[in-house]
């Protein structure tokens, strides 16, 4: 009888420290033996919390990056709004702009390629899946490339009944599409890397991307319908080189210098149009990012509960049942000492 009351108290005391630390967590134990036939669930469900996880932080890091690539959209369509808005107030009739137009533009080309060079998170954003490189190589000596030289060259070459010729001369120059004939990287002029690939995407679930990538000298998703060195970019630059290399003497070639100003306002409005394309474009993909972290987010919540279930005690009964097992524990030990005249001390020790 002795023999038998011990190993009740024994088995009783077990409970009453395995709840104790039940309580003390809210946890049904610390391996998943603790958990037995609910341990495979419990499992199953860390890795699916784990992997939406996973799709959160990837879908945040993009949105930080298209986040950025906003930014520079916009500043890109301020400078060819600006520009678009200064040249319509220069003609062949009213020539004393010219001269601050240019030194701006040449100005303005720097800003552009510094935005062309956005980074965050230390990627480039407008150099395709070549992330680690900037799509502007030499920014600093963007006017010294040959696209740059040859539209200067021939906007100063402006006379009466060439204006014609001016303007092929920039478009070839901008539609240039050789290694080294444009600021571009290599990379993205490569037939077979940069000017042929697919726009970089974000991996949003099982099978589901979001397009985000960005190019510095293609269009990504505006269309190019209504421009004439084949994207925004190209157009933006055509029409700040060739306003760089206009002087106030080019005025008096009159309806030549209105024909080349004609042409520059066109090309600097279908860059902004394009622009504000792709900052809409994108847009619409930053809504379906958030829309995808939603969603994770909220399947978090729910495995989490699902998991809370599987892992956890409740804690009101938990401490119910400590106080159910203390008094057992209690009452145990005092028949114990009744039986065998044992103190509760003795019997701890």
């Amino acid at each position: 009888m002795l023999a038998q009351l011990i190993g009740q108290s024994s088995n009783i005391k077990s409970q009453v420290e395995k709840l104790t630390a039940q309580s003390a967590d809210g946890k049904r134990g610390t391996w998943y033996g603790d958990i037995a036939g609910d341990a495979r669930r419990a499992i199953n469900l860390r890795g699916e919390i784990s992997r939406r996880e996973v799709h959160a932080t990837t879908i945040d890091r993009a949105l930080g990056r298209t986040g950025a690539a906003q930014g520079a959209l916009k500043g890109l369509s301020s400078i060819a709004e600006d520009f678009l808005t200064q040249a319509g107030k220069v003609s062949s009739a009213d020539s004393t702009r010219i001269s601050a137009l240019a030194s701006s533009a040449r100005q303005a080309i720097g800003q552009v390629a510094a935005l062309l060079n956005e980074k965050h998170g230390g990627e480039y954003l407008f150099n395709g899946a070549d992330s680690a490189n900037p799509p502007i190589p030499n920014p600093g000596a963007i006017m010294a490339t040959p696209m740059a030289t040859k539209i200067v060259a021939a906007a100063g070459s402006l006379a009466s009944g060439n204006s014609a010729a001016v303007l092929a001369a920039t478009l070839s120059a901008a539609k240039d599409g050789a290694p080294g004939a444009t600021p571009f990287s290599n990379y993205l002029l490569d037939p077979g890397r940069g000017l042929n690939e697919a726009r970089r995407s974000t991996l949003t679930g099982d099978g589901e991307s979001v397009e985000t990538g960005l190019f510095a000298n293609r269009n990504a998703e505006a269309t190019t319908a209504g421009s004439e060195a084949g994207g925004w970019s190209r157009d933006l630059l055509r029409g700040l080189m060739t306003l760089a290399g206009l002087t106030a003497d080019k005025a008096a070639t009159g309806a030549d210098f209105d024909a080349v100003m004609t042409s520059v306002k066109t090309g600097l409005k279908s860059a902004m149009t394009a622009l504000g394309e792709e900052a809409g474009a994108l847009g619409l993909s930053e809504s379906r990012l958030e829309a995808a972290k939603t969603r994770h987010g909220e399947l978090q919540l729910s495995l989490n509960a699902q998991l809370a279930d599987v892992e956890e005690v409740d804690l009101a009964a938990t401490l119910t049942a400590l106080q159910d097992t203390q008094t057992r524990l209690q009452a145990s030990w005092q028949a114990l000492s009744r039986l065998s005249g044992l103190s509760l001390t003795n019997f701890l020790r």
